[in-house]
């Protein structure tokens, strides 16, 4: 069998279980007691062993049939959960982690057997069951009875309805043999269904299943206990077809027989209720017409009490009531939508760019369509972008497991409070937050959490809180992660600037204390003094920093020493279609998104101030740093000296800036086009568009340029 089509839902499906184990071996390490957490538990184990065997991944079907075991046990009331079983445990899901990351890069699961692994599940199971073995051994003596394979004859049981019985009748008279054919699953069979599923496979290549007991419906959902029974018309030998059968693994036994339908219990009462018919309308040419209607009303009951199977159809999935309304969509094909939507976006912004040229001819019905068409396109984006989004929860569900990790190595108690998990990002972004949400966990759980000691002196609880909070503002997604920890210490972060020679002492003595914690995303940048494998290696918030701002986001620190620290993320909810502000400066045009925009104003020359030799402007009791377009982009400006500026307010977390600018054009809804790895060292341009008259135009980032 080729599992390889398989592969995409395996990975898929084995890291939410894994993610699930996670949350849930955690959840037990608080509540040991916990009944319905260890059922959880188990059967998330239990499914994939399933999974893991069907795929032929012996080496995580092994690992996960132990831990299964461990957890029998644990369920039984045979085994107390320990801490040492807990660990025991989150070594077993980094192993499975390992072998899901090897199928994901290679398809196969590597060779290693974890058998230490395997060794200490097996060694919970013998201490803690070493007075329990004499129940477990009667057990064993008491399986083979229960595991009797079922009687040979169950076909004659089977309802079978007339068109079945045609069908027989029908392929009896080209020749064809009509057998019966039971099967028996292993008492300790992992996954029923799916073996149900081969056997079928395996015996359809050589009969026709005319109907099975119990149906193929409960077949298919593990509705039957280990054996199923089914009806079978072909050309080839019973005994192939058992040895087909036989072949599946975990089936413990097939066994059938040539039948005779005359045998079959439903055979015989429709041959009779045809029998009864026939005579029946033999009397009613001789009954008048009353007589007749009479008869007929008397005969019609004596087929109805006889219950029919749907016939050849049933070995096919028939409908059912709708369980999960979701579908798994692969990102690519998302992407080639998302591609689609903006080329029309693109066409609607020509015909729209056409239609102001040609005012005075255009008619009212043009205008009415391209108004049409602009509303299509912008609920057809709107529909793409709600499908790419994604809850932020597949990224922060495994940080419970880190801070429990980083609780145990640095000898520090922690915890970790989580809020709005169900925040919907695009799948982009999501796909890439994780690592700069990791280092900022991290370093609050090493950085910013004090010793216990040192809490107890301060009076803080014994137990260091770390928290991730998550809310949608506006159109950006917001995450917070802050701590009630010792917070930063700008006089260490300064000193160390000065030894490292970022700064020198005459800068450092004019920074304030905001661009002092600003230098901590510096490369290579750390206080940490020793470097250990949780930090102190210099990488980290310069990663953060990059990661982020190449999402078009922002990440911002506000500290308070002694008292604790909070990183703010601040990022767009979607990187390829935005509303802009399309401006002109010299002979080009610029687009800035409208997130990022305050207000326009119209800034008289003699407004304009000089603070330490830079331009500014007052503003409602604000001092704002002007920054002029033309020179950074070094394009020969349009307008006169002596003329008002056009001032574009642009905001960075509480920085703010004023970008002159020569002429506005307006706002319009762009498509975001990378310009790929060529153009890198110039910050401030983060991608171009293509406006509806064809021309380019580059897109200005804001928070690079203040």
């Amino acid at each position: 069998m080729d599992v390889n089509q398989y592969l995409e839902i395996f990975l898929d499906e084995t890291k939410e279980h894994l993610q699930n184990l996670n949350t849930q071996i955690l959840e037990l390490e608080s509540d040991p007691e916990g009944e319905d957490t260890v059922n959880e538990i188990f059967r998330a184990a239990h499914s994939l062993k399933g999974m893991a065997g069907t795929m032929g991944y012996k080496r995580m079907q092994n690992l996960t049939h132990d831990m299964e075991n461990v957890f029998s046990e644990v369920r039984n009331g045979n085994i107390k959960v320990q801490p040492k079983l807990i660990d025991v445990l989150f070594q077993c899901l980094d192993a499975l982690e390992e072998y899901t990351e090897n199928i994901q890069n290679n398809a196969d699961e590597g060779t290693n057997d974890n058998e230490a692994l395997i060794k200490q599940l097996n060694n919970i199971l013998n201490e803690e069951n070493a007075g329990g073995s004499a129940p477990k051994k009667e057990a064993a003596a008491a399986a083979p009875a229960s595991a009797e394979p079922v009687g040979g004859d169950k076909w004659n049981d089977i309802t079978l309805d007339e068109s079945q019985i045609s069908v027989i009748k029908e392929a009896q008279s080209q020749g064809k043999k009509v057998y019966g054919l039971n099967v028996v699953v292993q008492e300790n069979c992992i996954l029923k269904a799916a073996r149900a599923f081969l056997v079928f496979k395996a015996v359809e290549e050589m009969a026709e299943i005319i109907v099975s007991m119990p149906s193929a419906q409960d077949v298919e959902d593990e509705k039957f206990d280990r054996d199923f029974t089914l009806i079978l018309l072909s050309d080839a030998e019973i005994g192939r077809i058992i040895t087909a059968a036989e072949s599946v693994s975990e089936i413990e036994k097939a066994f059938g027989a040539p039948i005779l339908l005359e045998e079959n219990e439903s055979y015989r009462k429709i041959e009779a209720s045809e029998k009864a018919e026939a005579e029946e309308k033999e009397k009613e040419k001789e009954l008048p017409a009353e007589a007749s209607a009479t008869a007929e009303a008397h005969a019609a009951p004596a087929a109805a009490p006889v219950q029919t199977a749907p016939a050849k159809q049933d070995t096919k999935k028939v409908s059912k009531p709708v369980v999960n309304r979701t579908v798994r969509v692969d990102i690519e094909k998302l992407d080639s939508l998302m591609n689609l939507v903006s080329e029309l976006i693109i066409a609607k912004n020509s015909l729209v760019s056409v239609s102001s040229q040609e005012q005075t001819n255009t008619n009212s019905a043009f205008n009415e369509q391209i108004e049409y068409l602009e509303q299509v396109t912008t609920n057809l984006h709107e529909s793409v972008m709600k499908v790419r989004m994604v809850p932020i929860e597949s990224v922060v569900n495994k940080f419970p497991r880190m801070i429990r990790d980083l609780s145990k190595k640095l000898d520090k108690k922690l915890e970790l409070y989580m809020t709005g998990e169900e925040t919907e990002l695009d799948r982009t972004v999501v796909d890439e937050i994780g690592d700069p949400l990791m280092h900022l966990l991290r370093n609050s759980a090493d950085h910013g959490i004090e010793s216990a000691e040192l809490r107890a002196e301060r009076g803080k609880p014994s137990v260091g809180s770390i928290f991730l909070d998550a809310y949608q503002d506006g159109n950006n997604v917001v995450i917070e992660v802050r701590d009630d920890g010792n917070g930063i210490d700008t006089d260490a972060v300064r000193d160390k600037a000065i030894e490292r020679g970022s700064i020198t002492p005459e800068q450092a003595a004019n920074m304030t204390e905001k661009e002092i914690v600003n230098l901590l995303f510096l490369p290579s940048f750390s206080t940490a003094k020793k470097v250990t494998d949780v930090s102190g290696r210099g990488v980290g918030l310069d990663v953060v920093r990059s990661k982020i701002e190449s999402l078009s986001g922002e990440v911002e620190v506000k500290t308070k020493l002694g008292e604790g620290s909070t990183w703010t993320i601040r990022l767009p909810l979607t990187l390829a279609i935005i509303q802009a502000l399309m401006v002109v400066v010299g002979e080009e045009k610029y687009a800035i998104s409208l997130g990022s925009i305050q207000t326009l104003e119209d800034i008289l020359p003699t407004d304009v101030k000089l603070v330490q030799n830079k331009e500014v402007i007052h503003l409602r009791g604000q001092v704002i740093p002007l920054i002029r377009l033309n020179e950074v982009l070094d394009v020969e400006s349009k307008k006169a000296a002596d003329e008002n500026l056009i001032v574009v307010i642009v905001k960075k977390g509480d920085k703010m800036a004023g970008l002159v600018i020569d002429e506005l054009i307006g706002q319009q809804e762009i498509v975001i086009k990378s310009l790929g790895k060529y153009i890198k060292q110039c910050k401030f341009i983060s991608g171009a568009t293509i406006l509806g008259d064809g021309e380019i135009a580059l897109i200005l980032d804001a928070n690079a340029l203040i």
